[in-house]
């Protein structure tokens, strides 16, 4: 079993930056690539950006490229998507996801059997 817990969310005007972070623990070998999906109320969950673990490939969203950016740390199993220039379309619950397929690397969130998500971080930006 992996467990993910997200930290870095919160409240931000138009304009500002936050930095969320994914820490992993337990069964974390065989990580193929995580991620970070997002819900809006209302809405359903999308694709925001992913990165292989191993190689550092990144896809990103259209609506968040030039402004979001996912990075990793592997010596301390961590995720994390700085994003900048937020917008009120950003406010959503923000969820780590880690895969061990390809999916996410093609903006699909992973079958169950081969994805574990974290509980979500909730990122409000205001106008």
């Amino acid at each position: 079993q992996v467990q993910l817990v997200e930290s870095g969310g919160g409240l931000v005007q138009a304009g500002g930056s936050l930095r969320l972070s994914c820490a992993a623990s337990g069964r974390t070998f065989s990580t193929y690539a995580m991620g970070w999906f997002r819900q809006a109320p209302g809405k359903e969950r999308e694709f925001v950006a992913a990165i292989t673990w191993s190689g550092g490939f990144t896809k990103y969203a259209d609506t968040v490229k030039e402004r979001f950016t996912i990075s990793r740390d592997s010596t301390k199993n961590t995720v994390y998507l700085q994003m900048n220039s937020l917008k009120p379309e950003d406010t959503a619950v923000y969820y780590c996801v880690r895969d061990l397929s390809r999916a996410i690397m093609t903006g699909f969130p992973p079958s169950a059997s081969f994805g574990s998500w974290g509980q979500g971080t909730q990122v409000t930006v205001s106008s």
